[in-house]
Protein backbone atom coordinates (compact mmCIF):
# COMPACT_ATOMS: atom_id res chain seq x y z
CA UNK A 1 0.00 0.00 0.00
CA UNK A 2 2.54 2.05 0.92
CA UNK A 3 4.85 1.29 -2.04
CA UNK A 4 1.17 1.95 -4.30
CA UNK A 5 1.34 5.82 -2.89
CA UNK A 6 4.65 6.43 -3.32
CA UNK A 7 3.97 5.71 -7.09
CA UNK A 8 1.15 7.77 -6.92
CA UNK A 9 2.65 10.93 -5.23
CA UNK A 10 5.38 10.39 -7.70
CA UNK A 11 2.63 9.92 -11.26
CA UNK A 12 0.84 12.93 -9.34
CA UNK A 13 4.15 15.14 -8.59
CA UNK A 14 5.42 13.85 -12.88
CA UNK A 15 2.14 15.41 -14.11
CA UNK A 16 2.44 18.86 -12.25
CA UNK A 17 5.62 18.96 -13.10
CA UNK A 18 4.72 18.37 -17.31
CA UNK A 19 1.85 20.66 -16.75
CA UNK A 20 3.83 23.44 -15.47
CA UNK A 21 6.17 23.30 -18.12
CA UNK A 22 3.33 24.02 -20.68
CA UNK A 23 2.01 26.53 -18.51
CA UNK A 24 5.49 28.15 -18.97
CA UNK A 25 5.80 27.56 -22.81
CA UNK A 26 1.75 28.82 -22.94
CA UNK A 27 2.43 31.75 -20.79
CA UNK A 28 6.32 32.99 -22.97
CA UNK A 29 3.96 32.16 -25.99
CA UNK A 30 1.48 35.04 -24.91
CA UNK A 31 4.02 37.46 -23.43
CA UNK A 32 5.01 38.08 -27.33
CA UNK A 33 3.25 41.34 -28.22
CA UNK A 34 3.16 44.34 -30.78
CA UNK A 35 2.46 45.44 -33.97
CA UNK A 36 3.59 44.75 -37.87
CA UNK A 37 2.35 46.21 -40.46
CA UNK A 38 3.00 44.66 -43.84
CA UNK A 39 2.49 46.46 -47.35
CA UNK A 40 3.53 45.21 -51.22
CA UNK A 41 2.89 42.21 -53.09
CA UNK A 42 -0.70 41.50 -53.87
CA UNK A 43 0.35 38.01 -55.30
CA UNK A 44 1.54 37.31 -51.70
CA UNK A 45 -1.55 39.10 -49.74
CA UNK A 46 -3.21 35.32 -49.49
CA UNK A 47 -0.53 33.82 -47.82
CA UNK A 48 0.21 36.83 -45.39
CA UNK A 49 -3.39 36.82 -44.63
CA UNK A 50 -3.39 33.40 -43.83
CA UNK A 51 -0.16 33.29 -42.06
CA UNK A 52 -1.57 36.31 -39.92
CA UNK A 53 -4.30 34.58 -39.01
CA UNK A 54 -3.03 31.61 -37.73
CA UNK A 55 0.12 33.79 -35.26
CA UNK A 56 -2.51 35.62 -34.04
CA UNK A 57 -4.53 32.93 -32.66
CA UNK A 58 -0.82 31.78 -31.56
CA UNK A 59 0.02 35.37 -30.17
CA UNK A 60 -2.90 37.17 -29.31
CA UNK A 61 -1.64 40.36 -27.94
CA UNK A 62 0.87 40.35 -31.74
CA UNK A 63 -1.31 42.79 -34.00
CA UNK A 64 -0.65 42.56 -37.91
CA UNK A 65 -2.28 44.63 -40.66
CA UNK A 66 -1.70 43.61 -43.98
CA UNK A 67 -2.49 45.42 -47.51
CA UNK A 68 -1.35 45.18 -50.87
CA UNK A 69 -0.80 47.70 -53.76
CA UNK A 70 2.34 45.97 -55.83
CA UNK A 71 5.65 44.76 -54.97
CA UNK A 72 7.59 48.03 -55.41
CA UNK A 73 5.23 49.41 -52.52
CA UNK A 74 6.85 46.86 -50.25
CA UNK A 75 9.96 47.87 -49.77
CA UNK A 76 8.96 51.74 -50.49
CA UNK A 77 6.83 51.66 -47.29
CA UNK A 78 9.70 49.78 -45.34
CA UNK A 79 12.36 52.68 -46.67
CA UNK A 80 9.61 54.96 -45.41
CA UNK A 81 9.26 53.59 -41.91
CA UNK A 82 5.37 52.87 -42.36
CA UNK A 83 5.94 48.91 -42.83
CA UNK A 84 7.88 46.39 -40.99
CA UNK A 85 7.58 44.10 -43.68
CA UNK A 86 7.57 44.98 -47.48
CA UNK A 87 6.30 42.01 -49.50
CA UNK A 88 7.91 41.10 -52.89
CA UNK A 89 8.00 39.26 -55.65
CA UNK A 90 12.08 39.92 -55.97
CA UNK A 91 15.05 40.12 -53.72
CA UNK A 92 14.72 44.20 -53.59
CA UNK A 93 18.07 44.19 -51.85
CA UNK A 94 19.69 44.09 -55.35
CA UNK A 95 19.32 45.71 -58.54
CA UNK A 96 16.56 43.79 -61.23
CA UNK A 97 15.88 45.22 -64.67
CA UNK A 98 13.67 48.61 -63.90
CA UNK A 99 14.44 48.90 -60.12
CA UNK A 100 17.21 49.62 -58.40
CA UNK A 101 18.14 47.86 -54.78
CA UNK A 102 16.47 49.24 -51.73
CA UNK A 103 19.59 49.75 -49.37
CA UNK A 104 20.02 48.64 -46.32
CA UNK A 105 16.91 46.07 -46.61
CA UNK A 106 17.16 42.47 -46.06
CA UNK A 107 15.37 39.65 -48.37
CA UNK A 108 13.70 36.74 -46.36
CA UNK A 109 12.59 34.59 -48.69
CA UNK A 110 8.87 32.97 -48.02
CA UNK A 111 7.53 31.45 -50.30
CA UNK A 112 7.74 30.16 -54.18
CA UNK A 113 5.57 31.62 -56.49
CA UNK A 114 3.83 29.85 -59.24
CA UNK A 115 2.03 31.97 -61.88
CA UNK A 116 0.00 31.59 -65.04
CA UNK A 117 -1.08 32.74 -68.20
CA UNK A 118 -5.14 33.66 -68.12
CA UNK A 119 -7.72 33.77 -70.51
CA UNK A 120 -11.54 34.95 -70.39
CA UNK A 121 -13.64 31.46 -70.54
CA UNK A 122 -14.65 32.58 -74.17
CA UNK A 123 -11.11 32.11 -75.76
CA UNK A 124 -10.32 28.84 -77.83
CA UNK A 125 -7.13 28.47 -76.65
CA UNK A 126 -5.18 26.33 -74.53
CA UNK A 127 -1.72 26.81 -75.34
CA UNK A 128 0.61 30.08 -75.69
CA UNK A 129 4.72 29.42 -77.01
CA UNK A 130 6.98 32.61 -75.70
CA UNK A 131 6.94 33.84 -79.59
CA UNK A 132 3.21 34.20 -79.54
CA UNK A 133 3.25 35.50 -75.60
CA UNK A 134 6.06 38.36 -76.62
CA UNK A 135 3.80 38.97 -79.69
CA UNK A 136 0.79 39.40 -78.24
CA UNK A 137 2.25 41.67 -75.12
CA UNK A 138 4.19 43.57 -77.23
CA UNK A 139 1.54 44.38 -79.97
CA UNK A 140 2.44 42.79 -82.71
CA UNK A 141 -0.09 39.62 -82.67
CA UNK A 142 -3.69 41.54 -82.32
CA UNK A 143 -6.07 38.33 -83.40
CA UNK A 144 -6.79 35.62 -81.26
CA UNK A 145 -6.80 33.60 -85.41
CA UNK A 146 -3.13 34.10 -85.38
CA UNK A 147 -2.53 31.84 -82.10
CA UNK A 148 -4.98 29.32 -83.28
CA UNK A 149 -8.00 30.54 -81.67
CA UNK A 150 -11.16 32.40 -83.50
CA UNK A 151 -11.10 35.79 -85.11
CA UNK A 152 -11.40 38.13 -82.75
CA UNK A 153 -9.18 40.75 -81.49
CA UNK A 154 -6.98 40.39 -78.38
CA UNK A 155 -7.67 42.54 -75.36
CA UNK A 156 -4.64 42.64 -73.35
CA UNK A 157 -5.02 43.60 -69.40
CA UNK A 158 -1.89 43.77 -67.38
CA UNK A 159 -0.55 44.71 -64.43
CA UNK A 160 0.81 48.59 -63.61
CA UNK A 161 4.23 49.46 -63.33
CA UNK A 162 5.77 48.32 -59.74
CA UNK A 163 4.23 44.92 -60.39
CA UNK A 164 6.22 42.07 -59.10
CA UNK A 165 4.14 39.95 -61.16
CA UNK A 166 4.30 42.25 -64.14
CA UNK A 167 8.41 41.75 -63.67
CA UNK A 168 8.60 38.15 -63.37
CA UNK A 169 5.88 37.51 -66.32
CA UNK A 170 7.94 39.50 -68.48
CA UNK A 171 10.95 38.15 -67.52
CA UNK A 172 10.09 34.66 -67.60
CA UNK A 173 6.94 34.35 -69.93
CA UNK A 174 7.77 37.01 -72.56
CA UNK A 175 11.58 36.22 -72.79
CA UNK A 176 12.30 39.90 -71.73
CA UNK A 177 10.18 41.02 -74.24
CA UNK A 178 8.05 44.49 -73.67
CA UNK A 179 4.81 44.75 -72.72
CA UNK A 180 3.37 47.59 -75.20
CA UNK A 181 0.69 49.90 -74.14
CA UNK A 182 -1.93 50.56 -76.86
CA UNK A 183 -5.15 52.51 -77.78
CA UNK A 184 -7.56 50.22 -77.91
CA UNK A 185 -7.84 46.64 -76.67
CA UNK A 186 -5.23 47.12 -73.65
CA UNK A 187 -5.87 47.46 -70.00
CA UNK A 188 -3.89 48.23 -66.63
CA UNK A 189 -4.87 46.98 -63.41
CA UNK A 190 -3.28 47.33 -59.52
CA UNK A 191 -3.60 44.33 -58.46
CA UNK A 192 -3.84 40.67 -58.67
CA UNK A 193 -7.79 40.53 -57.54
CA UNK A 194 -8.01 43.42 -59.94
CA UNK A 195 -6.31 40.89 -63.14
CA UNK A 196 -8.67 38.39 -62.09
CA UNK A 197 -12.02 39.91 -62.46
CA UNK A 198 -10.56 41.85 -65.51
CA UNK A 199 -9.92 38.52 -67.43
CA UNK A 200 -13.17 37.01 -65.76
CA UNK A 201 -15.78 39.86 -67.45
CA UNK A 202 -13.81 40.82 -70.39
CA UNK A 203 -14.32 38.36 -73.52
CA UNK A 204 -11.25 37.73 -75.68
CA UNK A 205 -8.67 39.18 -73.28
CA UNK A 206 -5.43 37.87 -71.65
CA UNK A 207 -3.80 38.57 -68.75
CA UNK A 208 -1.04 37.08 -66.17
CA UNK A 209 -1.66 36.06 -62.63
CA UNK A 210 -0.53 33.61 -59.55
CA UNK A 211 -1.69 30.36 -59.45
CA UNK A 212 -3.67 30.63 -55.93
CA UNK A 213 -5.85 33.46 -57.90
CA UNK A 214 -6.97 30.56 -60.64
CA UNK A 215 -10.37 29.84 -59.72
CA UNK A 216 -13.83 29.86 -60.85
CA UNK A 217 -15.12 29.22 -64.62
CA UNK A 218 -15.13 32.77 -65.83
CA UNK A 219 -11.11 32.44 -66.20
CA UNK A 220 -8.96 29.86 -67.26
CA UNK A 221 -5.05 29.34 -67.46
CA UNK A 222 -3.44 28.30 -70.54
CA UNK A 223 -0.21 25.85 -70.61
CA UNK A 224 2.71 27.47 -71.68
CA UNK A 225 5.20 25.94 -74.14
CA UNK A 226 2.83 23.04 -73.84
CA UNK A 227 3.54 22.68 -70.14
CA UNK A 228 0.41 23.03 -67.46
CA UNK A 229 0.93 25.63 -64.68
CA UNK A 230 0.84 23.45 -62.09
CA UNK A 231 2.82 23.19 -58.60
CA UNK A 232 4.19 19.90 -59.68
CA UNK A 233 5.35 21.39 -62.71
CA UNK A 234 7.48 23.87 -61.07
CA UNK A 235 8.91 21.80 -58.94
CA UNK A 236 10.01 19.33 -61.67
CA UNK A 237 11.58 22.07 -63.48
CA UNK A 238 9.34 22.04 -66.65
CA UNK A 239 7.42 25.01 -65.83
CA UNK A 240 10.03 28.04 -66.08
CA UNK A 241 7.04 31.25 -65.02
CA UNK A 242 7.47 31.47 -61.12
CA UNK A 243 9.56 33.59 -58.90
CA UNK A 244 10.52 33.30 -55.07
CA UNK A 245 8.50 35.69 -52.65
CA UNK A 246 10.47 37.78 -49.94
CA UNK A 247 9.80 39.46 -46.96
CA UNK A 248 11.66 43.07 -46.79
CA UNK A 249 12.70 44.58 -43.60
CA UNK A 250 15.31 47.49 -42.89
CA UNK A 251 18.16 45.72 -41.75
CA UNK A 252 17.77 41.81 -40.11
CA UNK A 253 14.11 41.13 -38.61
CA UNK A 254 13.69 41.21 -34.76
CA UNK A 255 10.92 40.91 -32.02
CA UNK A 256 7.26 40.31 -33.35
CA UNK A 257 8.03 41.08 -36.89
CA UNK A 258 11.55 38.55 -36.38
CA UNK A 259 9.06 35.76 -35.14
CA UNK A 260 6.14 35.67 -37.51
CA UNK A 261 8.90 35.42 -40.72
CA UNK A 262 9.94 32.49 -38.38
CA UNK A 263 6.29 31.32 -38.53
CA UNK A 264 5.74 31.77 -42.00
CA UNK A 265 9.40 29.89 -43.08
CA UNK A 266 8.16 27.09 -40.14
CA UNK A 267 7.85 23.97 -41.67
CA UNK A 268 4.24 23.45 -40.27
CA UNK A 269 3.63 26.62 -42.80
CA UNK A 270 4.95 25.76 -45.51
CA UNK A 271 4.20 22.42 -45.39
CA UNK A 272 0.28 23.13 -44.11
CA UNK A 273 -1.02 26.25 -45.39
CA UNK A 274 1.09 28.03 -47.90
CA UNK A 275 0.61 24.46 -50.06
CA UNK A 276 -3.01 24.55 -49.57
CA UNK A 277 -3.03 28.02 -51.24
CA UNK A 278 -0.83 26.24 -54.12
CA UNK A 279 2.13 28.14 -52.93
CA UNK A 280 5.22 26.38 -53.16
CA UNK A 281 7.58 25.60 -50.14
CA UNK A 282 11.25 27.17 -50.66
CA UNK A 283 12.50 23.93 -49.43
CA UNK A 284 11.23 22.16 -52.78
CA UNK A 285 13.33 24.23 -55.10
CA UNK A 286 17.03 23.38 -55.54
CA UNK A 287 18.25 26.71 -56.39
Amino acid sequence: MKVFKKLTVTALTAVIAVTASFAGIAAAADSLKGKITVNGSTALLPLTLQAAKEFQKLHPKVKIAASGKGSVTGPQAVKKGIADIGACDWDASIDVPGFKAFDGQVANKVAVIPFATIVNKNVGVDNLTTEQLAGIFSGKITNWKDVGGSDANIVVITRSFGSGTRVNYQAKALGGGDIVKKEKNYKETGSSGDMKTAVATTPNSIGYIDLVYVTGSDIKAVKFNGVAATTDNVINGSYKIWAYGYYMTKGQPTGATKEFIDYVQSKKFQNGSLKKLKFIPIAAMKG
